[in-house]
């Protein structure tokens, strides 16, 4: 019995929902599909599939069966491709995400310039203000801001960005500049929900420091409350590298920098670990330098 072969026939029938079809895709025979789901759990001494007259259905060890299968189909796949050279050049489709700001200023400058550097590659940028599941979604590299949660995929720390309070020399002018957490109860705050959506503001390290505010103002842009800020409207809660250019001209200052949390850091993320493809890890690489580099980043 070709194991190799006879894992494939179980993958692609657990795929398809029945024999018949798994045999039409594979342009084998009905009977040959089924010898070889027969070999395998004579190999294995345990049943793998419920056959009944209208579906075909995995047992219990069969569920678990075909995920390895499925993690060994793959590896023999990178390596085949690898020995052949296929994972020497980068080539294909590449999908990266990022948060939609972060990604606007620095993420798509960096895919722009890497798709010229590498123009047999194709490029995809999701800008998205929600955690996204690399695998279900099919994504190659995500920039996560934030502390990550364990797990399997790859992570290249780049740097790292602060949660700080902003707000126009103007509005500072007119209204005193806060000198600790507690007295932005008496300033008029703008909640920018998708930055920071709980009206616990937490400062110092560990966040031992605890303001609970009361905007004025809620929105769920983080262009649109850094605006009203910049307008003089008041003062907003936004993560550094937002306000940097307004920073660099005057028109945005930052307040309380002495009670700043610890600074989130800044990962380059891939599910593939070291069987990454070449597109994949030159990317990567790229980003990191490129990030690294940048001085609002730090």
């Amino acid at each position: 019995m070709d194991r190799h072969h006879a894992m494939k026939v179980l993958v692609r029938i657990a795929d398809t929902g029945g024999f018949a079809e798994a045999a039409r895709q594979l342009h084998m025979s009905p009977p040959a599909v089924t010898r070889a789901v027969a070999a395998l759990e004579d190999l294995i001494g345990a049943r793998l599939l419920i056959r009944t007259t209208r579906s075909v259905k995995l047992t219990e060890a069969g569920h678990r069966y075909v995920e390895d299968c499925r993690r060994i189909l793959a590896a023999i796949e990178q390596a085949e491709a690898s020995a052949a050279g296929s994972f020497a050049k980068p080539t294909g489709g590449l999908t990266v995400t990022a948060s939609v700001q972060f990604g606007q200023m620095h993420i798509m400058p960096i895919m722009m310039d890497f798709l010229e550097t590498y123009p047999e590659v194709t490029g995809t940028v999701l800008l998205l203000d929600r955690v996204t599941n690399l695998v279900d979604e099919g994504i190659d590299v995500a920039i996560r801001i934030g502390h990550l949660p364990d797990s399997t995929h790859r992570a290249t720390r780049v740097g790292s960005v602060r949660r700080v309070i902003c707000g126009a020399p103007a509005y500072l002018e007119r209204h005193g500049v806060p000198e600790h957490p507690t007295e932005l109860a008496r300033h008029r705050l703008i909640a920018v929900t998708s930055a920071w959506p709980s009206l616990d503001w937490r400062f110092g390290p560990g966040g031992k420091i605890v303001a609970h505010v009361k905007p004025a103002l809620f929105c769920n842009s983080n262009a649109a409350g850094i605006g009203a800020a910049r307008a003089g409207w008041g003062l907003a809660r936004v993560l550094s590298y937002m306000i940097a250019p307004d920073l660099l001209d005057g028109s945005l200052r930052t307040v309380l920098g002495e009670f700043e949390e610890e600074p989130l850091p800044i990962h380059v993320v891939h599910p593939e670990g070291r069987n990454a493809s070449a597109k994949v890890q030159a990317f990567v690489d790229f980003a990191a330098a490129r990030l690294r580099a940048n001085r609002v980043i730090t």
